[in-house]
C-alpha cells in the first residue's frame, strides 16, 4: 500500500510546483507590465508639466521685461522733451536769478535757527535711524545764504513733503518765490501724474535751485555740497558732459542722504534749445511705480505665480533693485529667512527700517550672474534665500544700466501638478499590482493553507501555548503531520505542568531556608553568596525546658508541638517585620533591618521578643507546659549568606549575632535582654532594668533586661 501510494503523492508535489511557478511567472510580469508603462508615463507626465511651469515663468519674465522697458523708455522721453521744451528753460533761469539774489542777501537769525533744528530734530535723526549710523548735524547744516533763505521759508516749516509740495508761494516776495509761484504748479502736476520721487532743475554751477518736494536738496551744490558725491552729481555731471540738450542719462540706484539715506536713482536731461546748455533737469525715478510693476501690483497669484513666487530686478553688485514679494507680504518673517541665508545684520536692519531690498538683499545667485551676462533661459537652483527654485531670467535692455531681470518660483509649489501627477500614477500603479498580487494570492491560498496553519501552531508551541490543536482531518501527508504535531504538542503539555509542579515546589522549599532575595540569586545560578549589613538587629532565643516537656512524647507528637509553637513565633515575627534566620528544636534566630531596611529595627525586635514570651505564656497555658524564653537582642554589623556546597543552609554571623548568643545568658533567668546599643536607642519609649556585666573583647559592657510589657 505505501508502494502504491508513492507516486501519487509525487505527482501531486510536482504539480504544486508547476502551479507555484505559473503563479509566480503570472506575478513577475504583470508587476513588470504595471511599472514599465507607470515609468514611461511618469516620465513623459512629468517634463510636459515641468515645461508648462517654465513656460509660464518665460512669459511673466517677458511680461515684466517689457513693462519695466516701457516705464524707462517713457521716463527717457519725458526728461528729453521736458528738458527741450521752454518751460524747464524759462523756469531755471527766472529761479537762477531769484537763487542768485539770495545768495546776496543776509538770513535772520530765525530762518538760521528754523533750519539748524529741522537738520538736528528732523532731517539727521531719521537719517540715523534709516541708516543705522549716528550722524553729526553740524555737518549738514548750509552756509550759504540762499540755501538757508530757501529751506527756512520752504523746507523747515513743513512736517512732511507732500505738505511742501502743495505750497506755491511763501508769501515773503521774493523774486524766486514769485518765479516758484508761476512754475511750480506745472512741475507738481509732473510730478503727481507720474509719481516722480522729485523733480530738480540745476544750474550750470551744480545749484539745485528748484525741487519739487523741497527736500534737504534744495539749494545745495552738488558738485562741492555736502551731499556731493551722491547719485545726483554723477547723474548731473553726465548730462553736462553730454551737452546734449534732450539726451536723457540714467544714473543706477545708491543710497541717497538727502532721501533720508534710502536708495535712489535719477535721470537727467541737459537744458537747452538752439543755445547753449543752461543747466540739467533731474527727475528722481519712481520707486514704487518699478515696484509696482515687478509686483504686479500685487497680483502675484493672479499671474500664475502661486504663494511663493515673484519677479525682481538685479543690478550689477548682485543686489536687488525692486523689492522683494516677502517684504511685501511679511516683512518680519521675510528678514528672518533673509538672515537665516546669510544676509548681514546690518543690511537686515536697514531694510527693516526703509522698508525696501533695494540695494540691501543680495541675490549672489547663478542665475542672477547669468542673467547679467546677457544669458536668456530657464532653470532650476536655490535662490536667494537658500530655497529651492525654478527660474527663467535674462538681461534688461535699459540705457545705461547694466540690470537682469529674473522671475522665480519655489519648486516644490511650481513642481505640485508634478506631485500630483506622480502620486495618482503611484497609487494607480499600486493598485494594479495589488489586484495582481490579491489575485495570485487567493490561487495559491488553496495550496499553501495546510501548511501555514502547521506554521501558525508550531509558532505557537514555540511561544508556549501548548494547548494548540491543529486540524488533522484531511486524509492526505499534511493530516498525517498535524496528527504527528498534536501527539507531540499534549507530551509537551504533559511533561511542561510536570516542570511547573516540581519548580513550585523547589521554590517553596528555597524560601523555607532563606530570604527571597537569596533565593533569587540561588535560583540565577550564583553559589557564593554573601553579603555584609550594617546596623541590623539580631534577636537569638531559646526555649528552656522543652526538652523536658517532650520528654515522654514520641517523636511525632513532639514535633508537632513544636512546630505548633515556632508557627505561632513566625506569625509574630511576620506581625513586626522581622525576619527568622533559623530554628532548631530549642532555638531561634531572626533578625530586623536585614532583608527590608528599617528605621526603627531595634524597637520592632524588642516588641517582637515581648510578644514571644506572652506566645510561650500561652503555649504553657494550653498544653500545660513550663517552658520559658530567653532572648539575646543585639545591633550591630552583621553577615549573611549560603553555607555549603551538596546541602546549602542560610546562616548569619558576626558580631551582631555573638553578642545576642551571649546576652541572652547574662541573668541566667527568662527574659528579653539587650545591648547598649539596643538600649540607647529605646530607653525612653521602653522600660529595661540593669541585669548585670558581660566580657566582650576584653571590656565589661552593661546588659539590660525588658520590663512587664517594655512600655515606659
Amino acid at each position: 500500500m505505501r508502494a502504491a501510494r508513492r507516486p501519487a503523492a509525487v505527482r501531486k508535489r510536482g504539480s504544486l510546483d508547476i502551479q507555484s511557478k505559473l503563479l509566480i511567472m503570472l506575478l513577475v510580469v504583470s508587476i513588470l507590465s504595471a511599472l514599465t508603462a507607470g515609468l514611461i508615463g511618469y516620465r513623459n507626465g512629468t517634463n510636459t508639466l515641468r515645461a508648462a511651469a517654465f513656460e509660464r515663468l518665460t512669459v511673466l519674465r517677458e511680461s515684466r521685461a517689457r513693462e519695466i522697458t516701457t516705464l524707462f523708455t517713457t521716463l527717457e522721453n519725458a526728461a528729453g522733451i521736458y528738458a527741450e521744451g521752454e518751460t524747464a528753460a524759462a523756469a531755471l533761469a527766472a529761479m537762477s536769478a531769484g537763487f542768485e539774489e539770495l545768495r546776496g542777501s543776509e538770513p535772520t537769525e530765525p530762518m538760521v535757527d528754523a533750519v539748524t533744528q529741522y537738520y538736528s530734530d528732523v532731517f539727521v535723526p531719521r537719517l540715523s535711524e534709516n541708516t543705522g549710523t549716528q550722524w553729526d548735524a553740524d555737518g549738514f547744516i548750509p552756509t550759504d545764504p540762499a540755501q538757508v533763505y530757501l529751506q527756512a521759508a520752504y523746507t523747515a516749516p513743513f512736517a512732511d513733503f507732500d505738505e511742501a509740495i502743495a505750497v506755491d508761494d511763501a508769501g515773503d516776495g521774493s523774486a524766486w518765490s514769485q518765479a516758484h509761484a508761476r512754475f511750480h504748479p506745472f512741475f507738481r502736476d509732473l510730478v503727481e501724474r507720474f509719481s516722480y520721487e522729485d523733480l530738480f532743475l540745476v544750474d550750470r554751477e551744480g545749484n539745485v535751485v528748484y525741487s519739487a518736494f523741497k527736500g534737504v536738496d534744495l539749494g545745495t551744490n552738488v558738485l562741492d555740497g555736502p551731499f556731493a558725491g551722491g547719485p545726483l552729481e554723477e547723474v548731473y555731471t553726465q548730462a553736462m558732459r553730454s551737452n546734449q540738450p534732450g539726451q536723457a542719462h540714467f544714473s543706477d540706484f545708491a543710497f541717497d542722504q538727502p532721501s533720508l539715506g534710502a536708495p535712489a536713482a535719477f535721470v537727467a536731461s541737459a537744458i537747452g534749445r538752439d543755445g547753449p546748455v543752461q543747466g540739467v533737469l533731474v527727475v528722481q525715478l519712481p520707486v514704487d511705480e518699478i515696484n509696482a510693476v515687478m509686483t504686479g501690483r500685487g497680483g502675484w497669484e493672479q499671474d500664475g505665480l502661486g504663494e511663493s513666487g515673484e519677479t525682481y530686478l538685479v543690478g550689477p553688485d548682485l543686489t536687488m533693485r525692486s523689492i522683494a514679494r516677502g517684504m511685501v507680504e511679511d516683512p518680519e518673517a521675510f528678514l528672518a529667512e533673509s538672515r537665516g541665508a546669510g544676509t548681514p545684520a546690518g543690511a537686515v536692519e536697514a531694510m527693516r527700517a526703509l522698508g525696501d531690498t533695494v540695494l540691501l538683499q543680495p541675490v549672489a545667485t547663478s542665475v542672477a550672474r547669468r542673467s547679467l551676462s546677457g544669458e536668456v533661459g530657464t532653470g532650476t537652483g536655490t535662490d536667494y534665500l537658500g530655497q529651492s527654485s525654478m527660474f527663467a531670467y535674462s538681461e534688461l535692455d535699459l540705457p545705461g544700466l547694466n540690470w537682469g531681470i529674473v522671475a522665480r518660483i519655489d519648486s516644490g509649489e511650481a513642481l505640485a501638478p508634478v506631485h500630483a501627477f506622480t502620486r495618482n500614477l503611484v497609487l494607480s500603479t499600486a493598485a494594479l499590482v495589488l489586484l495582481v498580487c490579491l489575485a495570485s494570492l487567493l490561487l495559491a491560498q488553496v495550496f499553501a493553507r495546510p501548511v501555514r496553519n502547521l506554521l501558525v501552531g508550531v509558532r505557537a508551541v514555540a511561544a508556549g501555548q501548548l494547548d494548540t490543536t491543529i486540524d488533522s482531518r484531511s486524509a492526505d501527508e499534511f493530516g498525517e503531520l498535524a496528527g504527528a504535531f498534536n501527539d507531540m504538542r499534549r507530551s509537551l503539555a504533559a511533561k511542561e505542568s510536570l516542570i511547573e509542579a516540581q519548580q513550585e515546589e523547589y521554590s517553596k522549599l528555597l524560601l523555607s531556608v532563606m530570604p527571597e532575595p537569596v533565593a533569587e540569586r540561588y535560583r540565577h545560578g550564583e553559589q557564593t553568596i554573601a553579603e555584609d549589613h550594617q546596623n541590623v538587629t539580631v534577636l537569638y532565643a531559646d526555649l528552656a525546658g522543652f526538652e523536658d516537656y517532650t520528654a515522654g512524647l514520641g517523636s511525632d507528637a513532639a514535633l508537632e508541638v513544636l512546630n505548633t509553637l515556632l508557627r505561632a513565633l513566625d506569625d509574630a515575627a511576620a506581625r513586626h517585620g522581622v525576619e527568622r534566620v533559623r530554628s532548631l528544636r530549642s532555638g531561634y534566630l531572626a533578625s530586623c533591618g536585614l532583608v527590608v531596611p528599617r528605621v526603627d529595627h531595634a524597637q520592632r525586635m524588642v516588641e517582637f521578643a515581648a510578644e514571644a514570651e506572652d506566645v510561650v505564656e500561652r503555649f504553657n497555658a494550653t498544653h500545660g507546659a513550663g517552658i520559658t524564653l530567653r532572648a539575646g537582642i543585639a545591633t550591630g554589623t552583621v553577615t549573611s549568606g549560603l553555607v555549603g556546597r551538596t546541602r546549602v543552609v542560610y546562616d548569619l554571623w558576626g558580631e551582631a549575632v555573638n553578642l545576642a548568643h551571649r546576652v541572652r545568658s547574662v541573668a541566667g533567668r527568662p527574659g528579653v535582654y539587650v545591648t547598649p546599643d539596643v538600649y540607647d536607642r529605646l530607653r525612653d519609649v521602653m522600660r529595661f532594668t540593669p541585669a548585670g556585666q558581660l566580657k566582650s573583647s576584653g571590656a565589661e559592657i552593661p546588659v539590660w533586661v525588658l520590663e512587664g510589657g517594655g512600655t515606659a
